[in-house]
């Protein structure tokens, strides 16, 4: 029996296809399986004109046979089968695929899908065996022929007495080692993991007999006697796949149960989405999809670990598990699945091209999921709020993130919390019920809302009548000066130094006093040694003695999260002390001048400077000192 040699070419493939081509052994099954589904496609699609084939769709199955003892995986379809040549032109040209040229030639339709295209799938099998053996025989040939090999040393074609048309593919797994347990792949359990997340699709049954065991009936003497009962092993025939996708089924023929169902025992999610969406999309890119939106945000979200992407299949094959290119970052909660049959895949079949297609597919899927989130806005403000308190931060990622890019796609989604009755609003929504006078959005930062409403900042735009924004996530004030503005308003920290509420008699008033009083301003401010730009009367402060605010970019709250984070750069804020010139501690302040008392000045300045810290929520540098300072002076 004369062994022959894979062409030169062919054997360096396989040496590639063996150790680097595939990301993990296990694709093996999924595309022989894939390979076993053509070749019943081709004698399906023949017997759709021929009658003589003598097999309606029901009668064809792909069988999967596992034998421990000889350690062997067995892949049985009723396909078309292959003639000598075939074997020859098929499995001795590595890369030569009948599925192709049977495609291009047929001119199939969307029904007749050929899965393999590469001709390069069924060489994988050499990962995981030291011998394959091929037996097949073509429909209306009359011999039978067995093609055999143990991998790039070549192999053999010889007639065997297979009697049905059909192929069958017998795999001798490698020996187990330390590394390495190849007779996993002989598990019962393990099969069918692998055909539920490959191949669960394929739309012929994937059959196997399955062992299982029970008990013995039992005599009366034996119950009687409470005997335990004695079990029994039996066989049974098991489909291990669903065939029929749930998105390739229409809509009508679905209830939300059916989508939620999916949902939970697909993506390992005990709490229910909280929004779904079905699409079937035809035109540039031919596509179905399931996308979920989830209740919950998973622990790891906001972590590196973290992994973005829908499962990607092409004809109901699994071809990514999670493809991260079909979702932009601020969309990353989204769960789901694409399948298409326009993919451009590349030879493994693992791995897509980055092409055009693609690209096409990921924009329109970003454009539905934006509309189902503006829809549920819309008309279920309950369940979007939810969703708020779970996603809303990756929301505002997106909008700081990438230089401000996407902020015009993102910006209605947002929602702050009002100073009107302590309830979320979305930017249109406040401006919206902006009155006529106003001329900004205004917004104000802290830990939390309760820390918030006590700021002495927010004093004179609540005295106005004028709403404010709660910012209480570190990312909210970037993402508020990455937007700059809203339908032409724009945004106003109640910490700057222009509100464009002061009153010009005020103004004056103040502006006169700060004259009076510039050797004072002076002395305070360089008690404080550096800590702060200046010291100044506040316009803004109607109650409290004194607050900090800040000028140019960099407010407080931004030195705050920037210098939380882990990096060696310090940033600090343009400091500037304001000082209420209605309150009693103005003319302490006075008196302690006027007496030459610098020192209690230095001590009124570092007191008054380490409570507007407090209040800001800033540490101040030493709590001891400003402790019994206060003693002291009491």
């Amino acid at each position: 029996m004369e062994t022959k040699q894979f062409k030169a070419e062919s054997k360096r493939l396989l040496e590639m296809m063996i150790h680097s081509i595939y990301t993990h052994k296990e694709i093996f099954l999924r595309e022989l399986i894939s390979n076993a589904s053509d070749a019943i496609d081709k004698l399906y699609f023949k017997s759709l004109t021929d009658d003589k084939v003598g097999l309606g769709k029901d009668d064809f199955a792909i069988w999967i046979t596992a034998d421990k003892d000889s350690r062997t995986l067995k892949i049985t379809d009723n396909g078309i089968g292959m003639t000598a040549e075939e074997l020859e032109n098929n499995l001795g040209t590595i890369a030569n695929s009948g599925s192709l040229k049977f495609k291009t030639e047929n001119k199939l339709e969307e029904d007749n899908q050929i899965i393999g295209q590469f001709g390069v799938g069924f060489y994988s099998a050499f990962m995981v065996a030291k011998k394959v053996t091929v037996i097949s025989k073509a429909y209306g040939s009359d011999k039978a022929y067995r093609w055999e090999s143990e991998g790039v040393d070549g192999y053999t074609i010889t007639e065997d007495d297979k009697k049905n048309a059909g192929t069958e593919i017998i795999l001798e797994l490698i020996d187990d080692t330390d590394d390495e347990k190849y007779s996993d792949f002989l598990d019962t359990y393990r099969i069918k993991g692998l055909i539920r997340k490959y191949s669960d699709y394929i739309r012929f049954p994937i059959k196997m007999e399955v062992t299982h065991s029970r008990p013995k009936p039992q005599t009366d003497e034996e119950k009687e006697a409470n005997k335990a009962p004695e079990y029994e092993e039996y066989i049974e025939i098991e489909t291990l796949n669903s065939m029929v996708p749930l998105w390739k089924k229409n809509k009508s023929e679905l209830k939300e149960e059916d989508y939620k169902h999916f949902y939970t025992e697909k993506f390992f999610d005990y709490n229910e989405p909280i929004r779904y969406a079905h699409v079937k999309n035809e035109g540039n890119a031919n596509y179905n999809a399931l996308l979920y939106i989830p209740s919950k945000a998973p622990f790891d979200f906001y972590s590196k670990e973290y992994e973005k992407g829908l499962q990607l299949y092409s004809n109901g094959v699994l071809i990514m598990d999670k493809c991260g290119d079909l979702l932009p970052d601020y969309f990353s909660f989204v769960k789901g699945l694409v399948d298409s049959e326009d993919l451009s895949l590349n030879i493994s079949r693992e791995m897509l091209q980055h092409d055009r297609q693609l690209k096409i597919i990921a924009k329109s899927i970003e454009k539905t999921i934006s509309n189902e989130l503006k829809k549920m806005l819309k008309n279920d403000r309950e369940k979007y709020e939810e969703f708020w308190k779970a996603f809303g931060m990756q929301l505002k990622y997106g909008i700081y993130s990438d230089f401000g890019m996407n902020k015009e796609k993102l910006q209605d989604l947002l929602m702050f919390t009002s100073s009107k009755d302590k309830k979320l609003v979305t930017l249109d929504e406040y401006v919206t019920g902006m009155r006529e006078e106003q001329k900004f959005i205004y917004y104000a930062t802290g830990e939390s809302v309760e820390r918030i409403e006590q700021l002495p900042q927010t004093e004179l735009v609540k005295d106005n009548g004028f709403e404010i924004l709660y910012l209480t996530d570190n990312i909210d004030e970037f993402a508020v000066k990455s937007l700059m503005k809203y339908k032409d308003k724009d945004f106003k920290s109640v910490s700057a130094d222009d509100l464009g509420l002061e009153n010009t008699e005020k103004q004056e008033e103040i502006k006169a006093k700060e004259e009076e009083n510039a050797d004072l301003l002076k002395a305070l401010a360089e008690a404080l040694d550096g800590k702060v730009t200046k010291v100044i009367l506040s316009q803004r402060l109607k109650s409290h003695p004194v607050c900090l605010t800040s000028e140019g970019e960099i407010s407080l709250e931004m030195e705050k999260v920037l210098n939380a984070m882990p990096t060696d750069q310090k940033i600090k804020a343009q400091r500037v002390l304001e000082i209420n010139p209605d309150h009693t501690i103005f003319e302490k302040l006075r008196a302690a001048q006027s007496a030459s008392d610098s020192e209690k000045l230095g001590k009124y300045a570092s007191l008054l400077y380490n409570q507007a810290l407090l209040i800001e929520g800033m540490s101040i540098e030493n709590p001891v000192e400003f402790s019994n300072m206060i003693c002291e002076l009491m």
